[in-house]
């Protein structure tokens, strides 16, 4: 064997190592171009899982809100009886029928925080809020900080968070006289007023 030739196949096993190598590289680059997608696709899937997970936790809390909104106008009924029931009346059937509905109304209340029902009971002073209250009326007065909650007409209830039904309120408004309510600091006075007017 000649020199030539050894040269010879030196240069084609030189050639054919650096062709095995180019095509490692590419096999390489292909192999993390397919992990990367893999990957790409498990957290897809995953997230696809989590929200099909979520709509049907959602589904299932929400499935009772309808069959909820229905009770709740008997529950404003069952109110609105024990408000009128004479609960100090000489009958005893009367007495009894008094506190029979009154336990039936607590009966009715605990069902409700059970299944995730619960009221929304603003009370006179609290600031109006438009996400849990609905206001029926606005009403002047002098006492009242506008933009308050100056009477509750009805509850209200949220299930899981979500309101069912919001509270209806009357808004406390500013009086008509321009007199303000006392909660409320009183205009500056002297130099202070005067160079708030000018400018």
């Amino acid at each position: 064997m000649t020199d030539i030739d050894t040269a010879e196949e030196r240069a084609e096993d030189d050639a054919a190592a650096a062709l095995d190598e180019a095509k490692l590289e590419a096999l390489r680059a292909e192999a993390a171009s397919l992990k990367e997608q893999a990957l790409r696709y498990a957290a897809e899937v995953e997230n696809m899982r989590r929200r099909a997970e979520r709509e049907v936790n959602d589904a299932r809390a929400f499935a009772i809100s309808k069959f909820a909104k229905d009770l709740l106008g008997v529950a404003d009924n069952l109110s609105r009886a024990l408000e009128h029931a004479p609960r100090d009346a000489e009958d005893p059937l009367v007495r009894n029928l008094a506190v029979g509905l009154e336990m039936t109304q607590k009966d009715l209340q605990t069902a409700f925080e059970r299944n995730g029902l619960k009221r929304i009971e603003p009370a006179v002073g609290d600031k109006f809020d438009p996400h849990q209250h609905q206001a029926v009326m606005e009403q002047t007065s002098s006492e009242a900080t506008p933009g308050s909650v100056a009477q509750v007409l009805q509850t209200g209830y949220e299930l899981f968070g979500r309101i069912v039904r919001p509270a209806m309120v009357v808004v406390a408004a500013r009086d008509s006289t321009g007199t303000r309510p006392e909660t409320e600091s009183p205009a500056p006075q002297g130099d202070g007023a005067a160079n708030g007017a000018e400018g």
